[in-house]
This record gives C-alpha cells, structure tokens and sequence, in this order.
C-alpha cells in the first residue's frame, strides 16, 4: 500500500522593517529654541521692530513649524505632530510664565529701593505725600484686619453651603443657591461696595471703618469659597462615605470626621485663592473705609488704610517719592499674600490625612 506525499506549499512571511527607527537627538528642541530666537532677533532687527513682545512672537512661531519641520524629515509625519502638540504647550506655558517673572521682577527690582524696616514700622502721620519718607504700617494693619475679618465671616458660610450643596441638597432649593453663587462670582466689586454702603452705612447710619470693607470683601470671597470647597468635596470617593455610615456613624460626623478632612487640601486652597482675590481690591475700601495717614487699630470705628489704596493714592500723587512708596507697598502686597499661601500649605499637610503604611 503506498501513500501518496502531498506537497504543501511554503508560505514565506513577508520582510518586515526594522522594530526601531530613526530618532532625533535630545538636544534638538534646544537647539531648535536657539535657532528659533536668533532667527526672529534678526526678522525684527532686519524689519526695524524693536519690541521683546513681537521677537518672541515670531521666536514662538519658528520654534513650532521648525520643530514640525525637522521632526517630519527624520521621524515621519505622525512623530511630528505628538511633538508639535508638546511644542504648543511649551510655548503657552512660557507666555503665562514670563508676565508672572516679568511683573515680580519690576516690583521687586523698584520696590526695594524704599522698603526697610522704617517703611514697615512707620505711618503716613505728619509726612506730605510730596515728600521723601514715611511709611506703610498703618496700610498693613488695616490690610491683615480687614482680610482678617472678611475671611472669618466668609469661610464658614462658604464651607456650610458648599457641604449643603454636596451632602444634603438636591432640591429647588440647591439649584437656586447654585444659581445665585454663580451669579455673585460675576459680581464687580464695586458693586459689593455700593451695597454695603447703602445698607451698613445710609440706612442703618454707621461710618466709615474697617469692618463695613470687610463685609464688601467677605462677598465677594464667600462664592469663590462655596465653589471651590464644592468640587473638593465631590472628589471625595463614596467608598468613604460609605463605609463610615456602614459602621453607624452618623452623617454629620461622617462629614466632619471623614470627608473634610480628606478634602481639606483643596479646601484650604481654594480659600487662600479667595483671599488673594479679595487682598487686592480698592473700590470696596475707597468707599466704605476712606482711608487715612493714621494708624487706627480699631476696624470697628473710624476710618483706615489698606495696602491697595495705599498704592493708589500714593501713586496718584505722581511724584518720585509716592511713586517708590507705592512700588514698595505693591512689593508688600504680593509678600503677604505669599506668606498667607505659603502657611494655608503647611497647614493643610499637617491635617491631610496619613497616607501609607
């Protein structure tokens, strides 16, 4: 008995390129940036623009469209444009950065020509704005009183509506808070003022004082506070929620033994954001506290002096000596909010809670 063979035919398998392909080298976005400045330093020197702004315009667009270029050649249309997207957002990050740099750096460099610790410890008392001297002390104090002051009235109301709207509402009721804090996030703060004047100051007959400005600057704090404790606590997970109410502990205690606590990083930011955002307001002030050369530790009576009207009357004033003083206030200005951020930081990692083993 013979059995047939059958010959099967041999499929060969088609070459396949090489796994790896060429790369550019890492230095490449480095030297495409240089190309890219010296390129547009010589279109605006040739083209007669002597502005930074327009050099750095035409910089950023050669950055982009060299690095599309060159990175098409070597790496292929697909590899070019991943890097592309990564270029465009090298080149936002860097036009956000430099205004920030740029506007530290002049206050810094005409603000320390006059701040000292005389410029600190001293008021405006018996000085001529005209004149060479004096100082921001009584500015400061009314500044940490009335951001003080607004700040305790604010952030408990802010945090208890914020923890209504997450934990407990759901109704009309929620919807229409959620609708009127969205509004009073668009309030001009000049309004706020108006209206603490007509009702704290003409109706109910009180006076100038620190404690009216701080009621203008709580409003416009308390909607920054709901919003961003809001989202805090929604990024909470359930799981948490569940298991504590699963071991019978009540919601309130649940809410304050659990879900604050886990939330109270963003809490503690989204607080230092509205108290940056209320620290440099001057409508508010310049109507419900005045202002005043004095020194006036009482915010409940009286008028006083914040650091931004501080700037702007002295800058008003226009001569080289209120002009330093209110480069040196701003210079104080953005110092105290940065310690104010810089303690919200370490106060929230002390309480966050424990990760890990």
């Amino acid at each position: 008995m013979s059995h047939a063979i059958q010959e099967r035919p041999v499929s060969v398998a088609p070459r396949r390129g090489p796994l790896s392909h060429a790369r550019l080298p890492r230095w490449t976005p480095a030297a495409v940036a240089v190309f890219s400045i010296a390129a547009a330093i010589g279109i605006g020197l040739g083209a007669g623009w002597h502005s930074k702004v327009q050099w750095g315009m035409i910089a950023a667009l050669l950055f982009v469209v060299t690095t599309y270029a060159v990175t098409t050649k070597v790496e292929g249309s697909r590899q070019a444009k991943d890097r592309v997207a990564t270029s465009l957002v090298w080149v936002c990050f860097i036009l956000a950065v430099v205004p920030l740099l740029s506007l530290a750096w002049v206050t810094i460099s005409k603000g320390m020509a006059v701040l000292d610790v005389y410029f600190l410890t001293h008021s405006m008392n018996g000085v001529l704005d005209t004149e060479a001297g004096g100082g921001v002390y009584h500015a400061l104090l009314g500044t940490i009183e009335q951001v003080g002051i607004a700040t305790l009235i604010a952030a408990p109301i802010g945090l208890l509506t914020a923890v209504y709207l997450v934990e407990y509402g759901g109704g009309k009721l929620a919807q229409a808070v959620t609708f009127f804090v969205d509004v009073m996030t668009g309030i001009p703060s000049i309004v706020a003022g108006l209206f603490i004047l007509a009702t704290w100051n003409l109706m109910l007959g009180f006076g100038p004082s620190g404690f009216a400005g701080a009621m203008a600057l709580a409003i416009l704090m308390m909607p920054v506070v709901v919003r961003s404790t809001e989202e805090m606590l929604k990024l909470v997970p359930n799981e948490l929620r569940e298991a504590s109410l699963a071991l019978g502990i009540p919601k309130w205690r649940t809410i304050l033994k659990v879900v604050l606590p886990t939330a109270i990083g963003g809490i503690t930011t989204g607080v230092m954001l509205a108290v940056a955002r209320i620290t440099g307001e001057t409508a508010p002030v310049l109507l419900l506290v005045f202002g005043t050369k004095l020194i006036n530790p009482n915010p409940f009576e009286g008028a006083q002096s914040s650091l931004p009207l501080y700037v702007y009357e002295q800058y008003a004033v226009g001569t080289d000596a209120s002009v330093a003083r209110a480069w040196a206030a701003a210079l104080v200005l953005i110092a105290f909010v940065m310690i104010l951020n810089l303690v919200a930081r370490g106060i929230a990692r002390w309480k966050a809670p424990k990760t890990g083993r």
